[in-house]
């Protein structure tokens, strides 16, 4: 990955707060061209810096009332990948971390209710070849949801 210069951080900072702002108005508020601006956001973009964008859409609004975070333990660290095969399959599941810690793997999900919540584990997650136990914690409320600062002053 190359490193970022001042102008990118600024870009960077701007398309942070509004992804959906116009390149013209970033161009105006760095000094540069429009076209300046599309190209910086494309080599981003190409190099991964920028990995993303679109809308988030509330769990919630789509009936998924319960945020649940579940640590796995394996087997042995080395089935990590067989696993994550299986946790694909499963379109509840928003996240998943290889981690250090008390857990060989952490992985979020969403759930319609607590019936919903306890087929995912004892019917999906706890039957994965490998998967020796899991632990629950459920999100009670997202307090702070956010993208990394990103700095333009150093």
């Amino acid at each position: 990955m190359d490193r970022i210069d001042k102008l990118d951080k600024k870009i960077l900072s701007i398309l942070s707060k509004n992804a959906r702002i116009p390149f013209k108005d970033v161009a105006a508020e760095c000094g540069v061209s429009r076209a300046a601006i599309h190209q910086r956001v494309q080599h981003l973009m190409e190099n991964g810096v920028i990995t993303g964008s679109g809308f988030d859409v509330n769990p919630k609004s789509l009936g998924y009332s319960t945020c649940t975070y579940v640590g796995l333990n394996l087997e042995r660290g080395s089935m990590y990948k067989k696993v994550v095969e299986r946790l694909i399959t499963i379109p509840e599941i928003v996240e998943c971390h290889f981690t250090t810690g008390p857990y060989t793997m952490l992985i979020k999900l969403y759930a319609r209710d607590n019936e919903q919540l306890m087929d995912l584990l004892n019917n999906q997650l706890q039957t994965i070849p490998g998967v020796v136990s899991t632990e629950t914690l459920i999100s009670l409320e997202q307090s702070i949801k956010r993208e990394i600062l990103v700095k333009t002053e150093e």
